[in-house]
């Protein structure tokens, strides 16, 4: 069952960047338990995220340009993927992030950067793309490994505390972005989309998960993230910006109404992959018109009127999660 005693096991917060997804979580944070157990029903969550793997491949990008070595991950700083396979490298990471969280497997290497570094070409191997830096010569990779160590130690640490954590009562939510080229014809070709990503979440995400989309469009999508960025703090959660060629070419659009529209169970999204069939319920948190950007601010200066619209809004689409039940 997705859920127990009333509480969201596995909640996928999914949507186009800026769409609010991280200001839903600082909202969330900032609730007591009470409040988010009988209003959300969510227990206190862990998070998983696939942006810090997208910063730390970039970073990775940054270093070897820096040495004379050719990028391996992007094709430059403002542009995307040069494989787009690597969407599923980066649900294979949060496979891996989850299968540690439930086995509660930590993991203590002497170097954070190289671990990262092994892992990253695993999960590019899992999904049928190239393992990068297995082909960077060892003195170059180790250089690479020691300019990043501080910030792949930091992101090991805050992975080990997940896998730590005692998940009885809590709500495990799973947050990324995906999408396709402004005015692609739908559905969107694999690895592109939410159907693609979603058929490479593991069977142990897949049977408890349900999504709460959090819907704005293309065009608000770009206004926010243009609106947030920060070019000082790049790997924030809440303040980086995404590259505009990127926002064009792999997220002008998504496929998450087409999905929902084309599925074979109402209220859902239906997946087929690990030869099983998967419907995902599914509810909207409607942000088109912004209801999310003021939670970027000190709490002191919320207005009561704002901080309303978000709840009741999240309340209706988190109830109607925990409500559904197949027909």
């Amino acid at each position: 069952m997705t859920v127990t005693n009333g509480i969201l096991d596995t909640v996928l917060l999914l949507a186009l960047p800026a769409s609010g997804k991280s200001e839903v979580r600082k909202y969330m944070a900032q609730l007591s338990a009470r409040e988010c157990g009988e209003d959300f029903h969510m227990g206190p969550t862990v998070q998983l995220d696939d942006f810090p793997y997208v910063h730390v491949m970039r970073c990775i990008d940054e270093e070897l340009q820096k040495r004379g070595h050719e990028r391996v991950y992007f094709q430059s700083s403002e542009r995307p993927f040069l494989d787009p396979k690597d969407w599923g490298t980066l649900i294979a990471l949060i496979n891996e992030d989850h299968a540690d969280l439930l086995a509660k497997r930590i993991h203590e290497p002497k170097s954070a950067a190289a671990h990262l570094f092994q892992r990253l070409d695993n999960a590019s191997k899992a999904v049928g793309a190239k393992p990068r830096l297995a082909g960077v010569a060892a003195d170059m990779k180790a250089a690479i490994a020691d300019a990043l160590e501080a910030e792949c130690r930091k992101m090991l640490d805050e992975k080990n505390e997940n896998s730590s954590t005692d998940l009885s009562g809590k709500t495990t939510v799973i947050e990324f972005a995906r999408g396709g080229a402004h005015a692609s014809t739908l559905p969107l070709k694999a690895p592109f989309g939410y159907q693609y990503s979603l058929a490479c979440l593991s069977d142990e995400i897949l049977r408890k998960a349900k999504i709460l989309y959090v819907w704005v469009t293309p065009e608000e999508s770009r206004r926010k993230n243009q609106a947030r960025a920060n070019p000082n703090d790049p790997g924030s959660i809440l303040h980086h910006g995404v590259p505009i060629e990127v926002m064009m070419n792999d997220y002008g659009c998504d496929d998450m109404e087409w999905l929902e529209k084309n599925s074979d169970r109402p209220g859902t999204v239906t997946i087929r992959t690990h030869g099983r069939t998967y419907h995902l319920p599914i509810a909207r948190f409607d942000n088109r018109i912004d209801k999310t950007s003021f939670i970027r601010d000190d709490r002191s200066v919320w207005k009561p009127a704002d901080v309303e619209a978000v709840h009741e809004g999240l309340k209706g689409a988190l109830t109607r999660l925990a409500n559904y039940r197949a027909e």
